[in-house]
């Protein structure tokens, strides 16, 4: 009889410890917090992109920068120390790999490795991660899984019906994905939107030599800061590099809290502060006052939707010298030669730009289950402003609206961390917030841009009270995430 050899079983799947997900500025930070303050974890990043760096890898039209000062968007750990305050799209990305070269990140990230759905076992105290890569489907397990792929799709951006737009002879452009070879000089461009896209967009196409019109709905709250921080100069001149950067960064987060809660006290001080420095950027305009108040002055209070800032007042100056305009109204139709607006105004265009904003994607559009069971975001509760009620050891990366977002998820990591140590020391496996049931539900996201507003029936929700309210105050979460009870609504085993 002929022997038969049995068919070698399957090798068990690659096992970590922490699993990151996302080689963005969330998931480099989240990288680095973890290799220092758990040196005996092991861990990788899996990117689903070819390339790290995330949104400034991803988002390549004219003008791309920052729309926060890199004294808080940047790394803690290794300060920012280039002359621009506020930075280019390209100046960042290469920030983010010199940092991931420096700290020996790089050779942890895994490119080309999309997690599409994370499964997580009570009897095994492991999650089970789906991973397409290329053609083929894998499986990793981990023991803690930390999502840090930021809010928003990268396949597509949201985009409203626009009627008529198979008429149209010219180039239709969204943001997300725009061409290399787009020629924009002597070109005929509309923007449609009003946000930080878009304001960037005008007056970066405009210096290309376009001129561009910027259609807009409504009307956003706009302040102009210098592009250069003159301040952090000179405190680079003084201190040495980690010092300066701690003093500069807790400087501008002083300064963004202030207005920010001067906002929501005295919301019209902050429109008369915001109308004075529109004002001032339009000076020697014609019409200057009928542009402000037309185009410039939105009905709501400022900070009830995220404010749009201008480097050294480039829109301003594009506006001022005619190389751009504004335009509010709504759109009827597209035409063959450009679009009719709902006032009757025809504009032609060689090129419509749709800067109408990004889709929010609930933890990175990974399909979470516990022991089978799917549990959809939207019906799950925020701890502390990175974890979701009953799903075990899991983490998220939530920014604030209202300053870097780098400041919260670099809080969110550390947080992590303290997590870990703390079931170690106790001889613990696993973590588990549990909310209280008499929580009343709170929106997560405290704004009215449209972009948030479409997203919230798909987000999870937070509370009423701590911990699971998120405040949107760095130096209160500071305290907390740093020093705070981490058993607090929470179940171990």
């Amino acid at each position: 009889m002929a022997c038969v050899t049995p068919p070698t079983p399957p090798s068990p799947p690659e096992h970590l410890d922490v699993l990151l997900v996302g080689a963005g500025l969330s998931g480099i930070n989240a990288a680095y917090r973890l290799q220092t303050e758990c040196p005996t974890k092991t861990w990788a990043i899996l990117e689903g992109r070819d390339d790290l760096g995330g949104t400034w890898d991803l988002f390549r039209y004219p003008g791309i920068r920052s729309d926060s000062d890199m004294a808080t968007l940047g790394f803690p750990f290794e300060p920012w120390s280039e002359a621009d305050a506020i930075a280019e799209g390209g100046e960042i990305l290469d920030y983010i790999r010199r940092t991931a070269v420096k700290h020996g990140i790089e050779e942890r990230i895994r490119l080309g490795h999309q997690v599409v759905a994370a499964d997580w076992s009570s009897d095994d105290a492991r999650w089970t991660a789906t991973v397409q890569t290329g053609a083929r489907t894998i499986r990793l397990t981990c023991s803690f899984l930390s999502l840090c792929s930021g809010y928003y799709e990268y396949d597509s951006g949201h985009r409203p019906d626009l009627p008529g737009e198979e008429r149209f002879r010219g180039q239709v452009v969204h943001p997300q994905f725009w061409p290399d070879d787009l020629e924009t000089d002597g070109a005929r461009i509309v923007v449609i939107g009003s946000g930080a896209t878009a304001m960037t967009l005008v007056p970066a196409l405009a210096e290309r030599g376009a001129h561009v019109t910027m259609l807009q709905r409504s009307q956003t709250w706009v302040t102009a800061l210098p592009r250069r921080d003159r301040v952090a100069d000179a405190v680079r001149r003084l201190l040495p590099e980690r010092p300066a950067g701690v003093l500069v960064r807790y400087k501008n987060v002083l300064s963004t809290m202030a207005f920010y809660q001067l906002s929501r006290r005295r919301p019209r001080w902050a429109r008369a502060l915001l109308l004075k420095g529109i004002r001032r950027g339009l000076a020697d305009t014609p019409e200057a006052d009928r542009l402000v108040a037309e185009h410039l002055t939105p009905s709501y209070d400022p900070w009830d939707q995220r404010l749009c800032v201008v480097p050294d007042g480039d829109l301003f100056d594009a506006l001022r010298e005619g190389r751009a305009e504004i335009v509010t109204d709504t759109l009827d139709t597209f035409t063959e030669h450009g679009l009719r607006l709902s006032s009757g105004r025809e504009i032609e265009a060689d090129v419509v730009v749709t800067a109408t904003g990004l889709r929010i994607l609930a933890a990175g559009g990974v399909d979470i289950s516990v022991d089978g069971e799917r549990r959809p975001a939207s019906e799950l509760w925020v701890y502390r402003g990175l974890m979701l009620g009953g799903v075990p050891n899991l983490a998220l990366s939530i920014g604030y609206v209202n300053a870097s977002w780098t400041l919260r998820s670099d809080l969110a990591a550390r947080y992590v961390c303290r997590l870990l140590g703390h079931l170690d020391a106790q001889g613990l496996t696993v973590a588990v917030p549990t909310p209280p049931p008499d929580l009343v539900a709170r929106p997560l996201l405290p704004l009215g841009s449209g972009y948030v507003q479409r997203a919230l029936p798909d987000l999870p929700r937070q509370g009423d009270r701590a911990p699971w309210l998120m405040r949107q105050n760095y130096l209160l979460d500071r305290r907390e995430m740093l020093r705070g009870d981490v058993t607090e609504d929470m179940s171990f085993r």
